[in-house]
């Protein structure tokens, strides 16, 4: 018997990616910043994600190179790797 729904983003892989489509989403503004807010709200609050799911996403995708994360934890970068995913 199985008592809970499947979460789509239990994986980070899946997570890291729907992340990268948030940040691909928002025009970066000064020197490509991406505020954090832009990718975790709609993360959290429209695709349902739990905080744990989105943190273990990304940093997924700041392991692999796609997203360069800033020491205040304000905004991140999208690197070269993050925009061949869409290429």
């Amino acid at each position: 018997m199985k008592l809970t729904a499947d979460r789509p983003y239990a994986n980070p892989e899946k997570a890291a990616r729907r992340i990268m489509e948030h940040a691909r989403a928002f025009e970066p503004i000064q020197d490509g910043r991406i505020y954090i807010e832009k990718i975790n709200r709609p993360m959290i609050d429209e695709d349902k994600a739990t905080p744990a799911e989105y943190w273990a996403g990304l940093q997924h995708a700041i392991k692999q190179g796609w997203l360069e994360y800033h020491e205040s934890g304000t905004f991140v970068r999208m690197n070269q790797a993050g925009k061949d995913l869409f290429a």
